[in-house]
């Protein structure tokens, strides 16, 4: 059982030829033991917490206590089993036990301490076999090409969550995993990053180059990563409460213990989206199941500023093209705001729709307009010159019934004018022309990825009518609309001409079939729902966590 949660794209050229493997070494080991110095921190606090509990429970003051002598003295090997005797394992480990007069230990491991290490195996002399074609070999199944896209798949499989970055080939219809990144919890958003955050930023200046990419989780803390770097065991930076000093976080152990109370300096639950200002390459913007947005320096990791123009769970967010200071955000409050990060405290126009927000997005072509998706498949588009005097009276330049369930992704195409693509948990992708009378449908198709949680094209003006589609299967499936006779009748002016009939290419990377098959995508689709509720009550419920509204 499966499930991709959300997408990202990565444009040619900043990925790097040949991604390095990852050197735990002294520094690196430094590094994460100061950056995980609070998780085992609050962990150990756990387990005191659960062995008191459980103490209690027994009615005694501690969990050894009530315990009789008898049974906290150890059993004698003799008792177990009367063949071991001869082994006298009981005195194994004693400092005195030697084997003659030569004063070494009979134990397995009793020379350990004369054992060579070698820093590679160059220099070992029992190892004759050179790695140097092996490591050849290797190096060249790494490499990217400058012609190759990278996409980021956020993907729960058989409970454990983890990023995929896979490789996209367009010429060669090939798409394939490179990589994988281990996450500490279900992944819900993602975004990528052109900039160096963290560990070996060193004088990254504001024209160095980067290929990072954040991840929100269930859990408050944002991972930064770089894609640059294979089998990493810890994030390059943490942003949120485990990523602050362990002094700064020792003085407010008290007051962080189990507390969902909204915090200026970090999120206290899911995040739930991601943005990145693509002007000020230092900003990134996030949003939470604890009704606020915060804005991060990436320069720094640390939050610049918290924002509260929402009273319920906050779920989508979109930096404007033009105006980079003013982000938009919609939440489950059914409102959706544009606000001036400069001024937090002035009153931000504000937008109503008659469900749950899902999706905010500024029309790449024209920066005055802007979309909204809906919980109950509906797309609004509104002029955001034109602000209503209350939620109520808001009037959308148009509105429009895309599906019959939730249109949980959507996005515009950022080559082709009033190329629209939307995605539902009703498992249809739609495809639109937007006019200025209003949008007409061109395709619908069902490609067979679930329940669709992430619908996004490509950034590059090569493959500007590719379509990454993913969802509740755990597949991920690259459209080329552009080979789609509808589309190319309703492009023809965007899509190159070609003789002959024009066969559609849809490249993906599907996962094995199992008889639990439809079992587990129900599940999945039921985890995905309950994320997208920003729902906050952790139980565990046959290997899965479960949140309740509060």
């Amino acid at each position: 059982m499966s499930m991709i949660t959300a997408t990202a794209w990565v444009p040619r050229g900043f990925a790097a030829p040949f991604p390095t493997k990852y050197d735990f070494n002294d520094e690196e080991f430094e590094r994460i033991s100061s950056l995980a110095k609070l998780q085992l921190e609050e962990a150990k606090e756990h387990l005191d917490e659960a062995r008191n509990q459980a103490g209690e429970t027994s009615g005694v003051g501690g969990p050894s206590k009530g315990k009789s002598k008898a049974a906290e003295a150890p059993r004698s090997l003799g008792d177990v089993d009367d063949d071991l005797k001869e082994y006298d394992l009981e005195h194994y480990d004693d400092d005195d036990t030697k084997d003659g007069e030569d004063g070494e230990t009979m134990g397995m491991f009793g020379n350990v301490k004369s054992l060579a290490y070698y820093v590679s195996n160059a220099q070992d002399p029992y190892i004759t076999l050179q790695e140097n074609e092996e490591d050849n070999e290797e190096r060249e199944e790494l490499q990217i090409l400058a012609t190759d896209n990278l996409v980021l798949a956020a993907k729960v499989e058989d409970e454990v969550a983890h990023l995929e970055v896979y490789v996209y080939e367009d010429e060669a219809d090939n798409l394939y995993v490179h990589h994988d990144i281990m996450l500490p919890a279900i992944p819900l958003c993602v975004e990528w990053l052109d900039i160096p955050v963290g560990k070996g930023k060193g004088e990254a200046g504001k024209d160095t180059n980067g290929n990072f990419v954040a991840v929100g989780t269930f859990d408050p803390d944002i991972e930064v990563w770089d894609l640059d770097l294979i089998d990493c065991l810890y994030p390059n930076a943490i942003l949120g409460r485990s990523g602050e000093s362990s002094e700064s976080n020792k003085k407010k152990k008290k007051k962080r213990k189990k507390s969902k109370k909204a915090d200026d300096r970090y999120h206290v639950d899911a995040v739930l989206s991601l943005a990145a200002n693509r002007h000020h390459r230092n900003l990134l913007a996030s949003s939470s199941a604890d009704k606020t947005v915060k804005l991060w320096d990436l320069n720094t990791t640390a939050c610049a500023k918290s924002y509260s123009h929402h009273t319920d769970k906050v779920c989508s967010l979109s930096w404007h093209p033009k105006e980079s200071t003013i982000l938009l955000s919609g939440s489950y409050d059914r409102t959706v705001v544009a606000a001036d990060m400069r001024a937090p405290d002035a009153k931000a126009p504000r937008w109503g729709v008659e469900s749950d927000v899902e999706m905010v997005r500024w029309d790449p072509h024209d920066p005055n307009f802007f979309y909204i998706s809906t919980e109950n498949g509906v797309i609004h588009f509104h002029d955001a010159r034109v602000a209503p005097s209350s939620p109520e009276t808001s009037r959308p330049v148009w509105k429009l019934q895309a599906h019959d369930e939730s249109v949980s992704s959507f996005d515009v195409n950022p080559i082709i004018p009033g190329f629209l693509a939307t995605g539902s948990t009703d498992k249809e992708v739609k495809l639109w022309n937007v006019q200025p009378s209003g949008p007409s449908m061109v395709v619908s198709r069902n490609l067979g990825v679930g329940k669709v949680f992430s619908a996004n094209f490509a950034p590059d003006k090569e493959v500007g009518f590719r379509l990454a589609v993913a969802g509740s299967k755990g597949v991920m499936q690259i459209w080329d609309t552009s080979t789609n006779a509808a589309v190319r009748r309703a492009f023809a002016h965007r899509v190159a001409p070609v003789e002959g009939e024009v066969k559609e290419r849809l490249v993906g990377l599907e996962e094995e079939e199992s008889s639990e098959e439809d079992e587990g995508e129900a599940e999945a689709e039921d985890r995905v729902e309950a994320a997208e509720e920003g729902k906050e009550e952790i139980a565990e419920r046959e290997g899965w966590e479960s949140m309740d509204e509060d």
